[in-house]
């Protein structure tokens, strides 16, 4: 008689501290924190007006929020260049890149099953 394999649950805790899908939700959950990694992934490295002109219906609040907590969660790097007018880059951080071939798959599933 073999042993039945026990199935991983997302979360042990369900949306508790150690949920990490919780944590993951919470980062890049919302209605515009993954078009602008996706945007950013198209181009790798986009000005803040491009994303403006990217993503249809974002404000320039949110847009400035969403890439301030972006920053601050580590998966977009701003880089601003000391000239006039003064120019802001924003690329990706590794740890968002690895972020990618997840969005990919869940596109897929959104393409296949939606």
């Amino acid at each position: 008689m073999s042993k039945i394999a026990k199935k991983e649950p997302l979360c042990e805790d369900i949306a508790g501290k150690g949920c990490g899908l919780k944590k993951v939700i919470d980062i890049v959950g919302g209605k515009w924190k993954i078009m602008i990694l996706c945007v950013i992934d198209n181009k790798e490295v986009v000005r803040y007006g491009e994303l403006t002109r990217a993503i249809h219906g974002i404000t320039n609040t949110m847009l400035a929020n969403s890439l301030k907590e972006l920053e601050a969660d580590g998966l977009v790097e701003r880089k601003q260049y000391d000239e006039m007018p003064v120019r802001v880059e924003y690329n990706l951080t590794d740890k968002s890149k690895s972020l990618i071939p997840i969005l990919l798959q869940l596109k897929k599933w959104g393409e296949d099953n939606l």
